[in-house]
């Protein structure tokens, strides 16, 4: 951990300047950190605003980079407006990460900073993520997947660089809960996020609620399952997604499973 953790200084060392692609997640909020410890205020954090995000989500990553130092920007990204994009192909999250770096370039450019980093780790280049290759074609550098550090290893250096967000939940963005073919729309990422704050309020983490027409499905840890099922008042819990315009909810037997939406898809893997 400390060898890859070295690595990733020297790392930004060499770049000198960085802006990064900032989500507010564990991993890109690691990049963050040691771009700043690095750099200081040669690094610049920018979060993409859009309404695939929950603003609970932009609110912590502005708490976060404010605790960590970093000079930190939101700009708003427009892929809902992208009919490659809404129409939820099964490549989907290369239209979205096409518009954010899109983005993020012209700004890179104009204020100076000759590299744009995302939190892309090792890991995610053994799962299915065509956004890798939109960010690979604009030159976009992952500095955790060229170091090889995995999701475990960045939770292990976020922990032992005392950011007190090591153990926080994978939350990708509101596009991931749809299956691919059914096209995606503001009010339909609205009420999958009502739904999932509502579970949050609950006291739930590393949920999802994944939505298939007027069908919400919520997708909980399977130890979870059985005390959810017992303590939780359904009847309420079912009024409140009605009310957020869900007609049916149902609960997955299988338990939450990162990806789980992409086991229609053959095994593909990326690379940086």
């Amino acid at each position: 951990m400390q060898e890859k953790l070295a690595q990733l200084q020297a790392l930004f060392r060499d770049m000198e300047q960085a802006l990064i692609a900032y989500s507010g997640g564990v991993d890109s909020t690691l990049v963050a950190k040691i771009a700043f410890d690095v750099l200081g205020d040669r690094a610049l954090a920018i979060t993409a605003v859009s309404p695939s995000l929950l603003p609970e989500e932009l609110e912590d990553a502005k708490i976060q980079a404010a605790q960590i130092g970093i000079a930190h920007q939101a700009i708003q990204t427009h892929e809902m407006d992208n009919p490659n994009y809404t129409a939820n192909p099964v490549n989907r999250c290369y239209f979205c990460k096409s518009e954010l770096h899109d983005t993020l370039k012209p700004i890179a450019q104009q204020m100076g900073y000759p590299y744009i980093v995302d939190g892309v780790n090792a890991d995610d280049l053994r799962d299915y993520r065509p956004g890798i290759q939109a960010a690979k074609e604009r030159g976009v550098r992952s500095p955790l997947a060229e170091v090889g550090v995995t999701k475990a290893e960045v939770r292990q250096i976020s922990q032992h660089l005392g950011l007190p967000w090591w153990d926080k939940p994978a939350q990708p963005c509101l596009s991931s809960r749809f299956p691919y073919g059914e096209e995606i729309t503001v009010a339909k990422l609205q009420r999958v996020g009502r739904a999932e704050m509502y579970l949050r309020k609950l006291g739930l983490q590393n949920l999802r609620v994944r939505s298939e027409g007027d069908t919400a499905r919520i997708e909980l840890p399977p130890e979870k399952i059985k005390e959810f099922v017992l303590t939780t008042d359904l009847q309420t819990l079912v009024a409140a997604f009605q009310e957020f315009g869900f007609v049916y909810v149902t609960l997955d037997l299988e338990g939450y499973r990162s990806g789980k939406l992409n086991q229609v898809l053959p095994q593909v893997t990326n690379s940086v």
